[in-house]
């Protein structure tokens, strides 16, 4: 039988079971393909595969990847994420480069570089992401790049290296609500993520954070949540519903409907937040182009 009112899915769902929502078909098309070749033929890694993210077959096959640096191994082990958390290896010196080739081969009018954490570093890896802005504008001077950051433990000296190095945005994700900080990423801190946008404001960067939903949070924490963001200034929040990984990871608590996403873009707008990308399938990176666009514009217009 189908299901269609909203309160009778979150209410007779199945936590174990994916919503139709959910559920991304497969699309190998040929920019997919030729996109993982560019990343395997440059020893390049993605968040997209890495974190096993649903929006690989859309974004891949339109061109658009998000690099991941420093590694495939991050010295965290926050508990909805895939990424491996053994010892990392070595800082490569030479990935800015390949990942300023790679921008230019897949001739990208828009590049978002992310990072694993990298607490074993003195800057936590400030310095190499800074080196890739330089590297991959030098040879690709039309392309804008974003940067999604670790807290780099909040130390100012790193996070000014990296504001330094002038991202066209700057995005770090505070992920959850305050009261489900601790279980969900334990090496990092609500404040500290709030103090690390905060600072990239200061330093008049557009800025850009995430939330995942289905943890266990409720409506009101979400809003207070984007309350927080937007007085701090925020710029852009994406909102997407959590993916279990794997049954060592947090469990999902709910399936937060489409139309629920669509108020949460709806309120946080309202609140005076420049973009709010909202919905099941929404991740950091997604639409991220777009996103940039949007804040740019309010900017100015407000300005």
């Amino acid at each position: 039988m189908q299901i269609t009112r909203k309160s009778e899915l979150n209410k007779d769902l199945p936590i174990g079971r994916k919503p139709e929502w959910m559920k991304v078909k497969a699309n190998l098309g040929p920019e997919y393909r030729k996109l993982k070749q560019t990343m395997r033929r440059l020893d390049l890694t993605t968040v997209c595969e890495e974190a096993g993210c649903p929006n690989i077959f859309e974004c891949w096959n339109q061109g658009t990847a998000t690099f991941m640096a420093l590694g495939e191994r991050c010295t965290r082990a926050c508990g909805f994420c895939l990424i491996d958390t053994r010892k990392p290896s070595e800082v490569d010196i030479e990935e800015p480069k390949r990942i300023a080739d790679a921008v230019k081969r897949m001739q990208l009018e828009y590049a978002v570089v992310t990072m694993v954490a990298r607490d074993d570093l003195s800057d936590g890896g400030a310095k190499h992401m800074s080196n890739i802005v330089t590297t991959v504008r030098a040879q690709n001077p039309k392309t804008k790049v974003e940067l999604l950051i670790s807290d780099l433990k909040g130390n100012p000296q790193s996070l000014e290296i990296v504001f330094d190095a002038r991202p066209d945005v700057l995005n770090h994700n505070i992920e959850t609500v305050p009261r489900l900080q601790r279980r969900v990423r334990p090496s990092a801190s609500y404040t500290r993520s709030l103090a690390v946008l905060a600072q990239a404001k200061e330093s008049k960067l557009i800025t850009k954070t995430s939330l995942m939903v289905g943890l266990g949070e409720t409506k009101e924490e979400i809003l207070r949540t984007l309350k927080d963001l937007r007085e701090i200034g925020v710029d852009i929040v994406t909102i997407g519903q959590y993916l279990r990984p794997t049954t060592n990871h947090l469990p999902i608590r709910k399936w937060w409907s489409p139309e629920e996403f669509q108020e949460f873009q709806l309120l946080g707008e309202a609140m005076g937040i420049a973009h709010v990308e909202s919905s099941p399938l929404t991740r950091s990176s997604y639409h991220a182009k777009k996103s940039q666009q949007t804040a740019e514009h309010k900017a100015r217009t407000d300005f």
